[in-house]
């Protein structure tokens, strides 16, 4: 009985200080995340707004552009004739999926990239409201809205839940297929 005793006090403790940080115990770092993207993230941040799923469905409703930033593996070079088929992404619906434009270092190719997929999502409206999402504790989407609102887009959200977050709600989801990135075409 001591024994079980003392084994569930050093399991409660080793949870505790295992358990990964909660959202708000994240600071806002001043630069972009650039390593381990799949972490917990911040509550914040600053020059946009931050919301959780209900608010998220609720741009979507008022129709606000809704990007993914989810990034995506290059497509194999396979031989010609070669039959491919990339993993389909069920995404928030209307959304437009800009894969890669998160890291924390965006090559010129890359910035260029985002930067006119941007202006076509928006209109070249800076007061457009966009909201920028990937999945769950995805630094990804953190980095791309923090782009724009440097790149002084004014209407700015985060959506930090993503489509986790949409799912579990059981809100619907479409397939998605990625705007193609430099050098890589529509299929």
């Amino acid at each position: 009985m001591l024994m079980a005793a003392a084994g569930a006090s050093l399991l409660a403790a080793v949870l505790v200080c295992a358990a990964p940080a909660a959202a708000g115990d994240v600071p806002e770092p001043a630069d972009y995340r650039k390593d381990d993207y799949r972490a917990p993230v911040p509550a914040t941040l600053a020059g946009a707004a931050v919301v959780d799923t209900a608010g998220a469905k609720r741009l979507w409703e008022e129709g606000a552009v809704f990007i993914d930033v989810l990034p995506m593996p290059p497509k194999p070079k396979l031989p010609p004739g070669t039959y491919y088929r990339e993993k389909p992404r069920l995404d928030i619906p209307g959304s437009i999926w800009l894969p890669d434009v998160g890291y924390g270092r965006l090559n010129a190719e890359m910035e260029g990239y985002f930067r006119t997929e941007l202006v076509k999502a928006t209109g070249a409206d800076k007061a457009r409201p966009v909201v920028f999402y990937c999945l769950a504790d995805c630094w990804m989407s953190w980095n791309a809205a923090k782009r724009a609102v440097e790149w002084g887009h004014t209407a700015v959200t985060w959506f930090p839940e993503g489509t986790d977050g949409w799912t579990f709600e059981d809100l619907p989801v479409e397939k998605r297929t990625a705007v193609p990135r430099p050098g890589e075409t529509q299929d």
